[in-house]
């Protein structure tokens, strides 16, 4: 309700504004245009995201120092502390990285914003910036327009900068014609009061335009031109601080539990922040006189002081809060427990990793290896035998021989619950992500990892069809017919624990080259399987109704394991590292494999001639 009547009373205020004093509108239109900026800024670096940055993102989780670097270094770049804030969070909803490193890069952030402060109170207010901005916005509209990505994305941030440019030049004339007709220092409110109020100010005015680097703007622009005291404007940066973790708050309402444990690391900073500044506020500004002194700033440089004040006491947060950051994890981990993984549900796809190529594509990976899971257990329970005993044991086909007691066990019901439901959800979050302006590779994996999802469930569907016949003629030993299905199952089996092997090593060093050769091997056996069965009928070993039986089953088996095959060939033939590239050199296609197959056969075929 309250959100509601919000913008309708924002919108009435600027109506009044407007009416009362024309020159309020040049302030807003610079808010405005300045906001717009920052919007073509974080566009414009989207467009670089799948590369440098992710890549950067990824490596950043080796140390605190690291990732608090990172955090100081993107932010310093980007000029936007919510765009880390979102991108940290879709990271590590991805789980591409830890808790521990998400906050570290959290709290680089903070001080990496206050570098938008530097600039704008060293250059932006004391050089005429609008005569940058419109070269910058000629030059950035013809890149806008390319087709490359890259030349656009950098186009979207040279506009960017000169909507900020052009903001602050608004912002800055605005408060300067506006102090003619309204002088707002005599709202000025000094002692506790003041600080209290102003905070509560500074942080409203962040919610509301969801930057606190527009907010530092509008008050180093408001304090240069005296519209605002000096120990107001310090109340008002704090106030910035908290207004600006409500984007972080509102991004993790879409993310998993990681996303909105990181939100609240975000909050309590901020908070714990600003309360030491309030605290010690007078000792501060002595601090901000004493550098000021030393590093040549005037003393009646108000807006420089404000962003040494600024940058002081987000420093002094990382100071405080890295030493307690082990206890400040465990915190977080106890209020927002991780969930009980309801496998019949998606694990890793929510909004949050929507929002960048490299996020949606780790995501995508991990749910089809989730959805293999469950598919893999529903496989072995439907062919009688459990996961842990196969894994576990010497002898495949003995501990597959003496599995013959038949589960009780509804597949129908079993697949609705753990596989349909995760399998619609895929090719929903595929159908979503098919909408976005993604690079055309990635969208080209993204289908292919759908279409691996689409194999497990035909995997599903082939060992249901082999259940009943595998079950009937493996509970009992009937001499041949017996020993055949065994044997399939015995397959199924075997290449179930090698993909648990897959699963398990280590993924720089892990390699799926066998599944090429299994692949070939799966097709040589199904093109064999008559010439097997007839040498059977012909010795009396088996009837014929039996023979048909089989013939179909094998036929069932061999797609399960085709299927299972090349879903993990999709899964896990992505690794990173030196060794992933080599096997992209020398993994068979599809064609080579047909090929390559079809020789076998034809050799052996030639070799049984010559005999």
């Amino acid at each position: 309700m309250l959100k509601k009547l919000l913008l309708p009373l924002i919108l009435i205020l600027m109506l009044v504004a407007f009416w009362v004093s024309p020159d309020f509108q040049e302030i807003a239109a610079g808010v405005a245009i300045f906001l717009f900026g920052m919007l073509m800024l974080e566009d414009g670096f989207k467009l670089f995201s799948g590369g440098f940055l992710e890549k950067m993102l990824e490596r950043a989780t080796g140390s605190t120092l690291r990732s608090i670097s990172f955090g100081v270094a993107t932010t310093t770049i980007m000029q936007s502390s919510s765009l880390v804030s979102v991108i940290t969070i879709s990271f590590l909803s991805a789980g591409l990285v830890s808790l521990i490193a998400g906050v570290g890069i959290i709290f680089g952030a903070n001080i990496g914003t206050t570098t938008g402060a530097w600039l704008v109170a060293g250059f932006g207010l004391k050089v005429k910036i609008s005569a940058y901005a419109l070269p910058m916005l000629a030059f950035s509209i013809v890149m806008v327009f390319q087709r490359n990505k890259y030349v656009r994305g950098a186009g979207y941030v040279l506009a960017g900068l000169g909507f900020l440019f052009l903001g602050i030049h608004f912002m800055k004339e605005g408060f300067e014609a506006f102090k003619d007709q309204f002088d707002l220092s005599k709202l000025a409110m000094t002692g506790f009061w003041g600080l209290v109020v102003y905070t509560l100010v500074g942080a409203a005015a962040t919610v509301v335009m969801q930057s606190s680097h527009a907010t530092m703007v509008l008050i180093l622009t408001a304090l240069s031109s005296g519209q605002i005291s000096y120990e107001n404007a310090l109340a008002l940066a704090i106030g910035a601080n908290i207004g600006t973790t409500i984007t972080a708050i509102i991004g993790a309402l879409t993310a998993n539990y990681q996303g909105k444990r990181l939100a609240l690391a975000h909050l309590i900073f901020n908070v714990v922040t600003a309360g030491v500044a309030l605290v010690f506020i007078n000792s501060l500004r002595d601090v901000v006189d004493w550098v000021s002194v030393n590093v040549g700033i005037a003393e009646t440089d108000y807006a420089l002081k404000l962003a040494v004040f600024h940058t002081i006491f987000n420093v002094l947060g990382v100071v405080i809060m890295v030493p307690v950051l082990p206890r400040l994890i465990d915190f977080l981990e106890r209020m927002i427990l991780e969930p009980q993984q309801d496998i019949s549900k998606p694990l890793y796809l929510n909004e949050m990793v929507d929002e960048f190529p490299a996020t949606i594509e780790l995501a995508l990976r991990k749910e089809v290896m989730h959805l293999q899971d469950n598919a893999i257990e529903l496989i072995a329970h439907g062919l009688n035998f459990h996961r842990h005993e196969i894994y576990n044991s010497s002898d495949i086909a003995q501990t597959v021989q003496e599995s013959r007691v038949p589960f009780e066990l509804d597949i129908d019901e079993r697949y609705e619950a753990r596989v349909k439901t995760l399998y619609a959800a895929i090719v929903d979050f595929t159908s979503r992500v098919g909408e976005k302006q993604l690079p055309h590779d990635v969208l080209e994996r993204v289908y292919v990892l759908r279409d691996a999802a689409a194999g497990l469930v035909r995997a599903i569907k082939a060992v249901k069809h082999l259940r009943r016949n595998a079950s009937t003629f493996t509970i009992t030993p009937m001499g041949t017919a017996t020993e055949l299905y065994n044997g399939l199952r015995t397959e199924i089996a075997r290449i179930l624990v090698e993909l648990n092997k897959l699963k398990e090593a280590d993924a720089e060093h892990r390699s799926s080259l066998w599944l090429d050769e299994e692949l070939v091997q799966i097709r040589k056996d199904k093109r064999n399987a008559m010439q097997e069965i007839e040498a059977h009928i012909r010795a009396g070993e088996l009837d014929v109704q039996a023979a048909t039986s089989y013939l179909n089953d094998s036929s069932y088996a061999y797609t399960a394991m085709k299927e299972l095959l090349e879903a993990a060939r999709v899964a896990y033939g992505e690794a990173y590292g030196a060794l992933a590239e080599v096997e992209r050199i020398l993994m068979l296609e599809d064609e080579e494999l047909e090929a390559f197959s079809s020789e076998e056969s034809l050799d052996t075929s030639h070799s049984s001639q010559s005999h």
